[in-house]
């Protein structure tokens, strides 16, 4: 998990006027959402070979100016989830790229009466001149939860999950619920348990696709586990030799899970 501040070593600004230069910083993805790397893992220099959709200033990171690029094409390019497993640094400011990019491939066009839109000469958002709607990049809240008893943390096998044993209860906010009525509402929701003591630990941003991770610890109150036969097919109790680690530490959760296994 990344742990320092994305603004250690980047600025925001932003402008759909301003032409890269060799010096320049490019994040060029395809339609998948990956990112292009030459053969030595390293940002391209120039666009001079890429079918360019549009090219976005986001930004100065590291002193340079920073560009998010979408590109027309077939190629396979570079997962996120890969890039985190070379370069942190890296990953860090393309998921903040890619999240820009998002951001504007989604509403180039406005949702509400389908003009073409404009970005602001302020504010990072796409403002409608038929309508007068506008449009800023979303952000899905979502929550993660370690369940705690005695010396034991509460895991679950998720239906989507085909390489992930258990994982730890998770969810998103729905509208008109707070963060932690979120947490309670999941848990119950998908395993039929009642916690307490619930305590925010930190949050992360999760760029797949645009979720705002939100990571809290509890304790056990009361019930026995029900799983929904839906999103949650297993749930068990683990003692901290039982639990079986993901492959990468990119996710909140692994900080969680190694947080528990610290305290036992």
């Amino acid at each position: 998990m990344i742990e320092k501040s994305l603004y250690d070593n980047y600025q925001i600004d932003f402008s759909d006027s301003i032409t890269p230069t060799n010096d320049d910083i490019l994040f060029v993805f395809n339609d998948d959402r990956e990112l292009h790397l030459t053969e030595d893992n390293e940002l391209p220099k120039t666009l001079d070979d890429f079918d360019v959709d549009f090219c976005l200033f986001i930004g100065e990171y590291n002193g340079r100016r920073a560009f998010a690029v979408n590109v027309k094409t077939t190629d396979s390019f570079n997962p996120l989830p890969e890039v985190y497993e070379f370069s942190h640094d890296l990953y860090h400011i393309a998921g903040k790229a890619v999240l820009v990019r998002d951001w504007y491939i989604s509403h180039r066009f406005c949702g509400k009466c389908g003009a073409k839109t404009q970005l602001d000469e302020k504010d990072m958002m796409m403002k409608c001149p038929s309508c007068g709607q506008n449009h800023y990049p979303r952000i899905a809240p979502a929550i993660i939860v370690a369940i705690r008893k005695g010396d034991e943390l509460l895991m679950a096998k998720h239906s989507y999950h085909d390489n992930i044993r258990y994982a730890l209860i998770a969810g998103f906010v729905e509208p008109g619920e707070s963060i932690e009525e979120a947490v309670h509402r999941e848990v119950l929701e998908e395993v039929g348990v009642k916690i307490k003591n619930l305590k925010y630990q930190r949050s992360q941003s999760w760029p797949f696709p645009n979720s705002l991770m939100l990571a809290f610890t509890a304790d056990y109150d009361s019930g026995d586990i029900k799983v929904d036969g839906d999103e949650i097919v297993k749930a068990k109790w683990f003692k901290k030799d039982e639990i079986i680690r993901y492959g990468s530490d990119i996710s909140i959760s692994d900080w969680l899970i190694q947080e528990f296994i610290d305290s036992v």
